[in-house]
C-alpha cells in the first residue's frame, strides 16, 4: 500500500516546494529595488514601430492623376521622391517590357499610400525607399544593400528583384558593396575639431539635433557624426576608422542618413550584429517612411543596448555573483520550474502512455524555453558561437518586443523559428547535442 501511495506523497510535496519557491520569488522581487532577468537590459525601448511616427506631411496627387501620369510616360516622380537606380541597369532588366514605375515620397500617411497602390497601370511602386509590386515587396537581407538603401537612397537592387518578379524571371544577384574612400585632409579636419569641441560633427543636411551624451549602449562618452543622404554612384566616405585613429578607446558612431555605423571599443566583433539586429528588424517598416536623425539614433542604441546586456563582449551580466540575493533569484524559477514539471509528470503519467506527441507549442512557452536556453549557454559560448548567439538573441528580443505590442503571431513565430536556428547552430559549435533545442526543450516545445 505504502508503495502505491508515494507517488501521491511526492506529487504534493512538490507542489508545495513549488509554492513555496514562487513566494519567496515573489517576496524578494517586491523588497529589492532591483531586476534580475534573462536577456534583458536597461534599454530604454525606443522603437520606431507605431502607427503614426513616420510620416511628414507629404502627399500625392488623386488616383486618376496619377493613372493618366503613368499612362503618360513610363517614369513618374512624384514632388518629393528621394529614391534612385542604376537607370541602365534598370533598362537593361525591362528590356521590351511594358514596364511602368511611379516614384512617391516618404513619410505619406495611410489614404496616400493607398492612393498610390491603387494606380494599377503602375507595374512596380516606390514610396520612399520601399520597391513593390503586385506579388508583394523588394526586402533586403544583406548590410551592403541595407547601406546602399538607407545610406544613399539607391534601390536599383530592389528595382532589379522587382522587375525580374514582374517579368517571371529568377532573381538577379546583389549589386556590389558600396565603394568606400578616407576622408581628404579638410573633410577628416572639420569634422575632428567639432568633434573635439561638442562631441558631435553634423553635417549641412543632416537632421541630427541633440544625440545623448551618455548611453549605457556604450562606455564612456561617445562620438556623433551626422551627414545627409550621401549621392548614389559615388564612394561613400569611410569616417569611422580615420576618427577612431584620432580618438582612440572612444566609440564613435556615424550617420549617413538613414544608414548607421560604428567604430571603435569591440567594433570587429560587434558592428555586423548590432546591423544585422537593428536593420533586421526595423528595415522593411522604414524604407516608405520618414524619420529624423535623432529618432532613428535611439531606436539604434537601444538595440545595441539590448544585445551588449545579453552578457557578449564586454558588458557585465545584470546580476553580481558575490551577491547571495543575486546568485539565489535566477535560481528560484528553476526550482519552480522542475517542481511543477514533477507535480505534472507524477498528475498525468498513465496518459503521457498513451498519448500522440503533442502539438507545436504556444508562443509565450516557447518564447520562454528559447529564452531559457540563450540564457543557458551564454556563458559557455566564444569565437564563432558569440555571433550565432547574438544573432538568436536578437530574434528573441524581437519576438519579444512583437509579442508584448501583439502584432501578427505569424512574424512572432518567424522570430522564434530563427532563434531557434541560431541557438541550434551555437549548440553544433559547442559540440553539445543536451543544448540543441530539439533535445533541450521537453515536448512540444522543440
Amino acid at each position: 500500500m505504502a508503495e502505491r501511495r508515494w507517488p501521491h506523497f511526492a506529487r504534493w510535496g512538490l507542489l508545495a516546494v513549488a509554492a513555496l519557491t514562487l513566494v519567496l520569488f515573489l517576496t524578494q522581487q517586491a523588497q529589492q529595488n532591483a531586476q534580475v532577468s534573462y536577456a534583458q537590459s536597461p534599454s530604454s525601448d525606443k522603437s520606431v514601430h507605431n502607427e503614426t511616427s513616420g510620416t511628414n506631411g507629404a502627399t500625392v496627387p488623386s488616383v486618376d492623376q496619377m493613372k493618366a501620369m503613368v499612362q503618360a510616360s513610363p517614369v513618374v516622380r512624384l514632388p518629393g521622391a528621394v529614391a534612385v537606380w542604376d537607370e541602365a541597369a534598370v533598362r537593361k532588366a525591362i528590356g521590351n517590357a511594358d514596364i511602368r514605375i511611379l516614384v512617391a515620397p516618404p513619410g505619406i500617411d495611410k489614404d496616400a499610400g493607398k492612393r498610390v497602390s491603387d494606380v494599377s497601370d503602375a507595374s512596380v511602386t516606390i514610396v520612399g525607399l520601399e520597391v513593390s509590386a503586385d506579388m508583394g515587396t523588394a526586402s533586403a537581407d544583406d548590410a551592403s544593400v541595407w547601406q546602399r538603401q538607407f545610406g544613399t537612397a539607391d534601390v536599383t537592387n530592389e528595382m532589379l528583384t522587382m522587375i525580374a518578379a514582374v517579368r517571371h524571371q529568377p532573381s538577379p544577384p546583389d549589386v556590389p558593396p558600396l565603394p568606400r574612400r578616407e576622408p581628404t585632409a579638410a573633410e577628416l579636419a572639420t569634422a575632428t575639431a567639432s568633434l573635439r569641441a561638442t562631441g558631435r560633427y553634423r553635417a549641412p543636411g543632416s537632421t541630427l539635433a541633440d544625440p545623448p551624451a551618455t548611453t549605457n549602449a556604450f562606455p564612456g562618452k561617445p562620438l556623433y557624426v551626422a551627414l545627409p543622404t550621401q549621392p548614389a554612384g559615388r564612394p561613400l566616405v569611410h569616417y569611422g576608422p580615420a576618427l577612431a585613429r584620432e580618438f582612440p578607446g572612444r566609440p564613435i558612431v556615424v550617420m549617413y542618413g538613414g544608414w548607421i555605423e560604428y567604430d571603435g571599443p569591440s567594433a570587429a566583433e560587434f558592428t555586423d550584429v548590432a546591423t544585422a539586429g537593428f536593420y533586421g528588424q526595423f528595415g522593411d517598416f522604414l524604407s516608405p517612411r520618414s524619420y529624423p536623425q535623432d529618432g532613428l539614433l535611439g531606436a539604434y542604441l537601444s538595440e545595441v543596448t539590448d544585445i551588449r546586456y545579453a552578457g557578449i563582449f564586454d558588458h557585465p551580466l545584470p546580476y553580481v555573483p558575490f551577491d547571495p540575493l543575486h546568485v539565489t533569484l535566477p535560481a528560484l524559477p528553476w526550482v519552480f520550474a522542475a517542481c511543477a514539471v514533477g507535480f505534472l509528470a507524477f498528475s498525468i503519467r498513465p496518459a503521457l502512455r498513451r498519448s500522440r506527441p503533442p502539438a507545436q507549442a504556444g508562443v509565450p512557452a516557447r518564447l520562454a524555453g528559447l529564452t531559457a536556453l540563450a540564457v543557458e549557454v551564454s556563458g559557455l559560448t566564444d569565437g564563432p558561437s558569440d555571433a550565432a548567439l547574438a544573432r538568436g538573441i536578437t530574434d528573441l528580443t524581437a519576438a519579444r518586443h512583437a509579442f508584448d505590442r501583439n502584432l501578427d503571431e505569424r512574424l512572432i513565430r518567424a522570430s522564434l523559428d530563427s532563434a531557434q536556428s541560431e541557438l541550434d547552430t551555437v549548440a553544433e559549435l559547442l559540440g553539445r547535442d543536451d543544448y540543441r533545442p530539439a533535445h533541450y526543450l521537453p515536448g512540444s516545445l522543440a
